[in-house]
């Protein structure tokens, strides 16, 4: 259960529309397969690494059928960088197979269906459905929402499934996408897990954990946050 009110979270949803206003996937895709390999991938690893990988293993793996029917040591070579890379290249070929062999070579937009692929859990359900698909199916969460949840108080628990309950409870549906990956992002650049960047936070004033005093107003932190995201954290490095 959040321990804040909707008027409080109107407004931290309110300035975070302001700093984050048109979030994107920082993941590289062009179908929503491409998508679940690459988040697939995407485990403990970064995105813009991901994004160096995937080109190459989808221009010589093109298709679901081609992927899953591909020998097994070439797939971890090719995505020997991204790390537990034998883990990663039997669940994206697993799920790959069953793609083709079940659904036509065609993602399934169902979560329960998405759910039963190797190596997809809700978290990457989510991402598939809301970013390659548009289906406001509920919030992935992630460490970044994980934390940002917790240290505003919209949520008391540290279970996704029971953190994604909270955060649809106090989201509109048609929102869910857009405000979960808004929360991803502030997260991402801003609200980190060490150092965070108090200061310049526009939800400065909202946050019962802020570590320092904010500099200057709302809507200029807001401002200053939008030009990081955008430049997708490159000015800090």
């Amino acid at each position: 259960m959040a321990s804040i009110s909707q008027g409080d979270f109107s407004e931290i949803a309110k300035r975070l529309a302001k700093a984050i206003p048109q979030p994107h996937c920082a993941l590289d895709f062009e179908t929503p397969w491409q998508l679940l390999i690459a988040t697939i991938l995407a485990a403990q690893n970064t995105d813009r690494n991901i994004n160096k990988v995937t080109p190459g293993l989808f221009k010589r793996w093109p298709t679901p059928a081609a992927l899953g029917d591909a020998d097994r040591a070439e797939v971890e070579t090719a995505v020997k960088s991204t790390g537990f890379f034998r883990n990663k290249a039997r669940a994206i070929q697993e799920a790959s197979r069953v793609i083709a062999a079940e659904h036509g070579g065609e993602v399934p937009r169902d979560m329960a269906a998405l759910c039963k692929l190797p190596g997809v859990a809700r978290k990457t359900a989510n991402v598939v459905l809301g970013v390659a698909c548009g289906i406001n199916s509920g919030i992935a969460v992630d460490t970044h929402v994980t934390r940002v949840s917790k240290r505003l108080g919209l949520t008391q628990h540290k279970d996704p499934v029971k953190i994604e309950a909270d955060l649809c409870a106090l989201i509109n549906k048609r929102s869910w996408v857009i405000g979960g990956h808004r929360l991803l992002l502030h997260g991402r650049y801003v609200c980190l897990a060490r150092a965070p960047r108090c200061a310049e936070c526009p939800i400065n004033e909202l946050c019962a954990v802020r570590e320092a005093e904010p500099l200057g107003s709302w809507n200029a932190r807001a401002r200053a946050e939008q030009q990081l995201v955008a430049a997708r954290g490159l000015a800090t490095g």
